[in-house]
């Protein structure tokens, strides 16, 4: 998705207030934002408390400030500076962290970005997008832009399946119709049922929704969903992240709240930041039961 944060980025590079920093990446992905903007476009090195710190400063003069790195070196090491500099004083500072979920996987835990979007959901006034599809970037880089809270946006890669038409963005999106419950996924995760899901029997395919921006209090559940829910034997929630904060607590606190009955729950999610060995995105889905073969038998299970 680095290809379409560049081309959603150079279309506001024209005007004069906006900002960019960068924790030292970007490489072979932003050079033409960084053409574009020249001194606006700001490398703040190996340094990410310093660099939210000053870009809390430059939205306070009401510069339109983004700032991208890697996703656990942009909430987890200046997650202070983000609390106490961006998010307790209402400022429009917009997050980009790259490589959601396992995407770093080689890497090993420190790169893992499993807990990201919980812990800053717990943050006064901040919002969460996970584009779910590289045609999302575009439209949930627009919707940051017009936010006057603190936002944040997790990159993944789409993963649709060869020759799918990606649906026009929304919140909120139905991808699959079928007779077999309910199955809510967060992100980009849903590309990897997308191609198992589709040639299921009606009887055995669930209604697939995808959810690309949070919380649940901005952007509440669809009617449709809701009936769904209702009229389900069986609801399934699947998220590359920890279950501790994750979307799924949130999604059961909202139906409790508006006493919407809840049918046998069944949740894939991250399951360790740690692993005997590390590998792939991929590999590390596959530990963590989040691969396709692992839902499929979640969805046949009788």
């Amino acid at each position: 998705m680095r290809k379409q944060l560049c081309d959603a980025l150079m279309l506001r590079a024209p005007n004069p207030n906006t900002v960019c920093l960068t924790g030292d990446l970007g490489f072979m992905a932003l050079e033409p934002l960084q053409n574009a903007m020249g001194p606006r476009f700001i490398n703040a090195g190996v340094a990410e408390q310093n660099m939210v710190s000053v870009a809390a400063g430059l939205a306070r003069h009401q510069f339109e400030v983004w700032l991208y790195s890697i996703a656990p070196f942009c909430y987890a090491r200046p997650f202070e500076q983000i609390r106490n500099d961006v998010a307790f004083h209402h400022l429009p500072v917009k997050l980009i962290g790259n490589g959601g979920g396992y995407a770093y996987g080689v890497m090993g835990p420190t790169h893992h970005a499993i807990e990201d979007y919980g812990v800053l959901l717990c943050l006064p006034n901040m919002r969460v997008f996970v584009p779910a599809f590289d045609e999302d970037v575009g439209e949930s880089i627009a919707r940051a832009a017009t936010l006057e809270t603190p936002s944040y946006t997790r990159l993944g890669r789409g993963e649709p399946p060869p020759g799918y038409t990606v649906p026009t963005y929304a919140p909120w999106r139905q991808l699959a119709h079928g007779s077999g419950g309910v199955l809510i996924v967060v992100g980009p995760l849903v590309g990897t049922y997308l191609e198992a899901i589709l040639p299921l029997a009606d009887q055995q395919r669930p209604n697939l929704w995808v959810i690309s921006e949070l919380p649940l209090s901005a952007n509440p559940m669809p009617p449709a969903l809701i009936s769904q829910i209702v009229e389900a034997t069986r609801l399934h929630v699947a998220e590359e992240h920890v279950a501790q904060g994750g979307f799924a607590s949130a999604l059961l606190l909202y139906l409790a709240q508006h006493g919407i009955r809840v049918p046998e729950f069944h949740y894939l999610h991250a399951r360790a930041h740690h692993f005997k060995r590390y590998g792939s995105q991929r590999f590390l889905r596959e530990q963590s039961m989040l691969d396709a073969p692992a839902l499929l038998a979640l969805l046949q299970k009788k």
